[in-house]
C-alpha cells in the first residue's frame, strides 16, 4: 500500500534518481542534463528556507515519487498562487502514488490558504493531464512549441486548480 510522509533528508538520493529519470526518458521537465545531489540538496534547503512542503510517496521502505510546490511567480499578488511538481519512479506509475501525494499536497495548500494551484505540464503527458483533472483542475492555457527536447518542439499546458481560500486575503 502506498503511504504519504514529509521527506527527510535520507531521501534525496532515491528523489533524485526519479527526476533524473525524468529529464532523461520523459519530457516532464524541460532540463536537458541530469542533476547532481548537490543541486537536489540546494533545492531541498531552498524548499525547508521557504516554508513549501516536499512529500514522498513510499512503499515499504522504497520511494515511490515525490512531489512538491513553490511560487508561481517572484511578485506579492501572486502570493495565495502556487505551482505544484509530482514525479513517480516507472515502477510505481499507474499504482496510486501520484495521486496520494496530490491529495496530500492539496490538502496542504488548503491547510496554508492559498487560493489557487497551477501545474505545468506538457501536453503529450496523458496520464498528468488525466490525474489532475480527475482532481478538479482545469485547463487555462495551451502553450504552443514552447520548449524544444528529444528533437521535437513540445506544447505546455497549464491547468488549474481554485482552493475556496483564503478566509481572509490581504495585500502585503
Amino acid at each position: 500500500m502506498i503511504g504519504v510522509r514529509a521527506a527527510v533528508p535520507g531521501d534525496l538520493e532515491s528523489i533524485l534518481a526519479i527526476y533524473n529519470h525524468s529529464i532523461t526518458a520523459t519530457t516532464a521537465v524541460f532540463s536537458y542534463e541530469p542533476h547532481t545531489i548537490e543541486m537536489r540538496r540546494a533545492w531541498w534547503r531552498e524548499k525547508q528556507a521557504d516554508g513549501f512542503p516536499v512529500l514522498v510517496a513510499f512503499e515499504g521502505t522504497e520511494i515511490a515519487g515525490f512531489a512538491s510546490y513553490g511560487p508561481f511567480r517572484a511578485w506579492p499578488a501572486y502570493q495565495y498562487t502556487i505551482e505544484n511538481s509530482v514525479h513517480v519512479a516507472e515502477a510505481f506509475r499507474r499504482r496510486g502514488a501520484a495521486r496520494a501525494l496530490m491529495a496530500a499536497l492539496i490538502a496542504d495548500a488548503q491547510q496554508r490558504e492559498y487560493h489557487a494551484i497551477v501545474a505545468g505540464i506538457v501536453s503529450d503527458n496523458t496520464a498528468s493531464l488525466a490525474l489532475h483533472a480527475s482532481l478538479g483542475f482545469v485547463e487555462v492555457a495551451h502553450f504552443r512549441e514552447v520548449g524544444y527536447k528529444f528533437g521535437r518542439w513540445q506544447d505546455l499546458k497549464f491547468m488549474e486548480l481554485l482552493l475556496a481560500t483564503p478566509k481572509h486575503p490581504r495585500e502585503r
